[in-house]
């Protein structure tokens, strides 16, 4: 089994979304030890944006060219179809996904590769695999009162589902804006539902 694991907080190693995804992976670990983990690292400018040889690939697939960042794309495409599961660490920044990691997604969401436009819409071109994401915010998006909006999850539902990834899990790290008492109260409400989650998940396959 593969688990690519994509990080995106600039804090890297340092970030409640790096540590909670970590966590997600030592579950994935325990039900097979022998699995290899692909570290991709996007935050931080470590990935760069589309370029104008992508662009113009999108407007037609005769002038598709391997210069640029299209030669980028399709290797970040590959690590994810070789993948059979994903772990995404990720802040939430302004209510919605970071910067960087929208650039990644920008690299896999690419039309006549990951998906089609035709009559009936956008179509998915990839096979669908589980994917974890462990989300951090300084504020509080969940629950029965949460202090802001949340246009994280929907966007990575819609743009995923898109190229054919549906199997999507969320967790999340909030108030880590409100000092350490509260990140620590955080903290072990999310361990116990990773620990819930993955103990259904034992038993389901058991």
């Amino acid at each position: 089994m593969k688990i690519l694991h994509v990080t995106c907080s600039p804090r890297r190693e340092n970030s409640e979304s790096y540590r909670l995804s970590k966590n997600i992976i030592g579950f994935l670990l325990k039900s097979d030890p022998t699995a290899t983990v692909i570290h991709r690292v996007v935050g931080d400018g470590a990935l760069p944006h589309v370029d104008e040889h992508y662009a113009i690939s999108q407007q037609s697939p005769a002038d598709v060219s391997q210069e640029g960042s299209i030669a980028r794309s399709e290797e970040l495409i590959q690590e994810l179809e070789s993948a059979d599961m994903v772990v995404i660490g990720t802040p939430m920044h302004n209510f919605t996904v970071p910067a960087a990691l929208k650039v990644w997604i920008d690299h896999i969401a690419r039309v006549r590769r990951t998906f089609n436009v035709g009559a009936a819409g956008k179509t998915s071109l990839l096979s669908d695999r589980p994917v974890f994401v462990a989300v951090s915010s300084g504020g509080i998006f969940s629950g029965e009162r949460p202090r802001q909006p949340d246009f994280l999850t929907p966007y990575l539902k819609a743009v995923l589902g898109m190229i054919g990834l549906h199997d999507l899990a969320f967790f999340s790290v909030e108030g880590t804006a409100f000092g350490p008492e509260a990140v620590a109260v955080a903290r072990s409400k999310t361990d116990l539902a990773l620990h819930e989650y993955f103990f259904h998940q034992s038993h389901l396959a058991g």
